[in-house]
């Protein structure tokens, strides 16, 4: 079959393939850092490339292109390569703009108070060799020893352990160490005295994943390592990934072989940084929404996408580690905590563990602000739990000039009131080169106290400020020159992108009024920001634009990344593996689209910060907003 040569600048990469591939496919098997947020559905525009040779030989223009890119875009011969399929030899250039950096992803690490009482512990024994009098079989005697020294009984051995047990205790000279797992089932003997035992927590999200990997015998933090989520290149969010599933019969296996690598590369980091080898870590507790933890077992995913959501499974599981293909002790164990229902997944179960909202008298609200948005509501009485698509929008998708938390994403804005000038910051100090996540919600909170935009998002077309202009989108307002960016465009908020953050903020705020509806409380008495998303966004700036409904200030705490102190808790606790599996059947989870009070709380919402809740702990900021 003839294959086609395609070339990538400026890197210079190339490769030849078959006709009827994308550009975007052929970009992802090159390794080419093309942005992608949508993963290839043709509704992001962010894929864009320059065709210097061999226009020709793509596939005609199509309507989503001409949709999508600007008439100076397509005189200069731009494509988006998601929607052009190779018929012939190609050159093609990565803009600036379209090239994919590298996240940096913030899951620090905390200690985590817990009683040490790992599901991996070590049994050291010393046993007499056998003799003509005593033929006892060597499984037999090492279950004996256990016994006798450890009170241990019943315990069932793996296969591979059997294999190799009589050669490890000759070795050892009859005296070896002896891994057990939940008392139950024998995973490592090792020649001699070992004390130590390692885990990982881990921790899957859709846009990141983070490792922590642990001392089981003291509960200490040995080494943290994290990236971003390698699935991202099928698609930002988890309906796009459950959409590539379906439409490709290879979908699942790749999915699930990304993730896999992934986790089998934050072993190997760990495992080096600690100075340990990969088959000394024993155990692996996981946590993710109920799409990655689907894909990282590869189970199919798409029936929790569709009515009644169902997935595959709700209680916790355990699996090898061999079965899975993760590089560390083969017998090991790898856990998955429980799934409450739709996509509110093992992820949620671990906020829930590391925040215990069951313990509260005052009804509070938990937000785990990632990809996907997951609302926890209630107290020592009852916990409501549902799941909101937020997070797409307010991490930098469908937003204009939005990226990634990567080097030279601006995260911090003021506007002055009065002149309208615009002070930033970026991550890493560098040229700007777009808007993450906190610097997209904190230039919504500034531009509404400006003025720039009225309660109900429209921009104010009376206000005549030289930094107002109306663009390709609408009205819009700049917030850096070209001259002082990296991309050479001028980085602006659009019209789009305020619709586009009102959409995703009136969805979370709406989840929680349900959520209040269904408790029967009509005021929070706390809110808990979780995530490495909320630990960054300006508390402040999120109440005023309505991210959540009002509460004191100085009750608004961000609690870090609390899923992945959940998965640690349950490495380090076995007991908090049986206290997961309650927590996850005692909430109720409300499915929001059912929901009767949904829609009218999610038009209400869609005001800044709302059509008709009063916000009395901003009233001082609020007294100085258009009324309109």
């Amino acid at each position: 079959m003839h294959k086609h040569r395609v070339i990538f600048h400026p890197s210079g990469m190339r490769g030849r393939f078959v006709s009827q591939k994308t550009l975007l496919e052929v970009a992802k098997e090159m390794g080419v850092p093309l942005e992608s947020v949508c993963g290839g559905e043709g509704w992001c525009g962010r894929c864009k490339l320059i065709i210097e040779k061999g226009m020709g030989n793509l596939t005609p223009l199509t309507d989503t292109e001409k949709k999508l890119l600007r008439d100076s875009e397509l005189k200069s011969n731009y494509r988006l390569a998601c929607c052009c399929k190779v018929k012939g030899d190609v050159a093609a250039t990565v803009p600036e703009i379209s090239k994919r950096s590298v996240q940096v992803v913030r899951k620090a690490v905390k200690e985590i108070p817990v009683q040490l009482k790992p599901a991996v512990r070590k049994y050291y024994l010393e046993m007499k060799k056998p003799s003509l009098d005593d033929t006892q079989g060597d499984l037999e005697r090492l279950l004996q020893a256990l016994e006798k020294q450890h009170n241990l009984r019943d315990l069932s051995v793996d296969y591979l352990i059997l294999k190799e047990l009589p050669d490890v205790l000759r070795k050892g000279e009859w005296k070896v160490t002896v891994s057990v797992w939940r008392t139950k089932e024998i995973i490592r003997v090792e020649t001699g005295r070992k004390d130590v035992a390692y885990g990982l927590a881990v921790d899957v999200g859709t846009t990141t994943v983070a490792g922590y990997l642990m001392d089981l015998s003291t509960g200490e933090v040995l080494a943290v390592d994290s990236m971003m989520n390698p699935q991202v290149s099928y698609g930002e969010d988890v309906m796009s990934r459950i959409s590539y599933i379906i439409a490709n019969s290879d979908g699942l296996e790749k999915l699930n072989k990304k993730i896999i690598d992934g986790v089998n590369l934050i072993l190997l980091n760990t495992a080096r940084d600690a100075g340990i080898g990969l088959h000394e870590i024993q155990e692996v507790t996981l946590v993710g929404n109920t799409c990655m933890h689907h894909i990282f077992l590869k189970i199919n995913p798409q029936y929790v996408g569709v009515s009644p959501f169902t997935s595959a499974v709700h209680h916790s599981v355990d699996v090898k580690a061999r079965d899975l293909g993760l590089n560390m002790l083969g017998t090991g164990n790898v856990h998955l905590l429980p799934i409450e229902a739709g996509f509110v997944g093992a992820d949620n179960v671990g906020v829930l563990l590391a925040t215990e909202p069951w313990k509260w008298k005052k009804v509070g609200l938990i937000i785990d602000i990632g990809t996907n948005g997951e609302l926890v509501l209630g107290n020592g009485e009852r916990l409501f739990s549902c799941s909101c698509a937020t997070g797409p929008a307010l991490e930098g998708a469908h937003i204009k000039h939005g990226m990634r938390a990567a080097p030279g994403a601006i995260e911090k804005v003021e506007i002055d009131p009065s002149t309208l000038e615009v002070h930033y910051e970026t991550i890493g100090g560098e040229d700007a080169r777009g808007i993450c996540g906190s610097g997209i919600i904190q230039t919504a909170a500034e531009l509404f106290k400006a003025g720039v935009f009225l309660r109900s998002g429209a921009f104010n077309k009376e206000l005549k400020a030289p930094r107002m202009r109306k663009g390709a989108d609408g009205y819009e307002f700049l917030l850096v020159s070209k001259r002082e960016t990296s991309v050479g465009v001028d980085i602006t908020m659009t019209q789009k992108d305020i619709r586009a953050i009102q959409l995703a903020k009136s969805a979370m705020y709406a989840g929680a009024k349900v959520l209040m509806k269904r408790f029967g409380v009509e005021k929070i008495g706390r809110v808990i920001l979780a995530g490495a998303f909320g630990t960054y966004i300006d508390k402040r700036a999120a109440m005023l634009i309505g991210l959540f409904p009002d509460c004191r200030l100085d009750r608004v705490v961000a609690v870090g990344n609390a899923a992945g102190d959940g998965a640690r808790l349950v490495l380090l606790n076995e007991k908090k593996r049986e206290e997961a599996d309650e927590v996850a059947k005692q909430v109720h989870y409300i499915e929001l689209s059912l929901d009767p009070f949904f829609e009218k709380e999610f038009v209400e919402a869609m005001y800044f910060p709302h059509m008709k809740d009063s916000f009395p702990h901003l009233n001082n900021v609020l007294k100085r907003v258009s009324p309109q």
